[in-house]
């Protein structure tokens, strides 16, 4: 076989081609740019059409009530913001329902208002003056019967003391000794004798007498101990006694 003489054909140059390109790459980037700056809660990128679309959405551990849409043209630009809020309409149909079963009164426009009238009292300063005495009074009365029981008690201690003319103690009384002594023991001095002692007390009617009070006549001065009964010290060769009241006409002192 005779060799080819013919000089080949010289290669063909491969020209060069532009790499290939999508349109949407940079975007892409761009937008994992900023995905990335929200890693830490989690960003999901989806490109369609001339836009954007960014959705974050909190991992689930830190889930928050509320999530935050955010739309974005090509050009950067925030398109709008929305957060989610309350249900209105749920709260307007608890109010309403509130209201509902809520008691409604209605009033006539022709109503009346009665207001009762109540009388006042009025007190004037003599009725009141009135007043004041009586009180002082009762409490007087009281004070005095209570120190009186508190004479006749005293005064039952030294039954049976013999009677001593002049005597002032319990080792022996005449009539006035022995009343002052018991009255010195709740604070009231009485002046020695009898006829002295007239003068201390206020007189006092039989039926207006209470225990404690003295009992009068001339000569004797004995100690009244209620119900006609008496506590003395009689006459020389007797002895303290409780006795019925034996004086004919007696006066009554009311003292202290």
């Amino acid at each position: 076989m005779e060799p080819n003489l013919e000089p080949a054909a010289p290669a063909r140059a491969r020209g060069r081609h532009r790499a290939a390109h999508r349109p949407l790459a940079g975007v892409a980037r761009v937008a994992g740019d900023q995905v990335t700056t929200f890693a830490g809660r989690g960003a999901v990128v989806a490109a369609a059409g001339g836009g954007v679309l960014l959705s974050l959405i909190a991992p689930p551990a830190q889930a928050a009530p509320a999530t935050m849409t955010v739309g974005t043209e090509l050009t950067g630009q925030p398109a709008q913001a929305a957060l989610n809020t309350a249900d209105l309409n749920a709260l307007t149909a608890q109010a309403r329902e509130s209201v509902s079963a809520s008691t409604m009164i209605s009033v006539s426009a022709d109503a009346e208002l009665k207001v009762e009238k109540s009388a006042v009292s009025v007190v004037s300063a003599k009725q009141n003056a009135e007043y004041q005495a009586q009180i002082e009074a009762e409490e007087a009365e009281r004070a005095a019967a209570e120190r009186g029981a508190t004479v006749v008690s005293i005064a039952m201690r030294y039954l049976g003391v013999p009677y001593v003319w002049g005597g002032t103690t319990p080792s022996g009384f005449d009539c006035s000794g022995f009343t002052s002594y018991v009255f010195a023991q709740v604070g009231i001095n009485l002046p020695r004798t009898s006829s002295q002692q007239l003068y201390a007390g206020t007189p006092v009617s039989w039926a207006e007498a209470q225990p404690g009070d003295l009992i009068w006549t001339p000569g004797h001065i004995a100690i009244y101990a209620g119900n006609g009964m008496q506590i003395e010290a009689p006459v020389p060769g007797k002895s303290v006694r409780y006795t019925s009241i034996w004086q004919s006409n007696p006066t009554f002192l009311r003292v202290g």
